[in-house]
């Protein structure tokens, strides 16, 4: 129980450290991307970041813009974290959020399908 209370620690700061860093760089792929939730590998040497993005049509270039600064962020992670290791960061696009917008889209359809058929 004390393993997955530390990873939990462990997910929450380099989420923090990260979502603050991502903020600050000047990319403008990097716009409109939230990190949402980070998962570290129980030996620390891997992360995957998951990612949202307001336009999911370009979900390829913010990947793309945050692989580029994979290197800054995990140095950045490396001075503000003091873990064993300094884990190597995956990016991810974050499919709960993808399949929110979608199931908003098929909402909006529905809604818009009935409201022709009452006219």
């Amino acid at each position: 129980m004390s393993s997955y209370s530390r990873m939990r620690r462990v997910n929450s700061i380099v989420l923090h450290v990260l979502a603050e860093e991502v903020e600050r760089l000047k990319d403008p792929r990097l716009e409109m991307v939230s990190i949402t939730g980070v998962d570290t590998a129980p030996n620390l040497r891997r992360a995957t970041v998951f990612f949202s993005t307001l336009d999911l049509d370009r979900a390829d270039e913010t990947k793309a813009a945050l692989e580029s600064a994979a290197p800054r962020l995990r140095k950045l992670l490396g001075d503000e974290v003091r873990m064993k290791y300094t884990p190597a960061l995956e990016f991810e696009l974050d499919q709960g959020v993808a399949g929110g917008a979608r199931i908003d889209e098929i909402l909006a359809s529905i809604a818009t399908e009935q409201k022709d058929e009452e006219e």
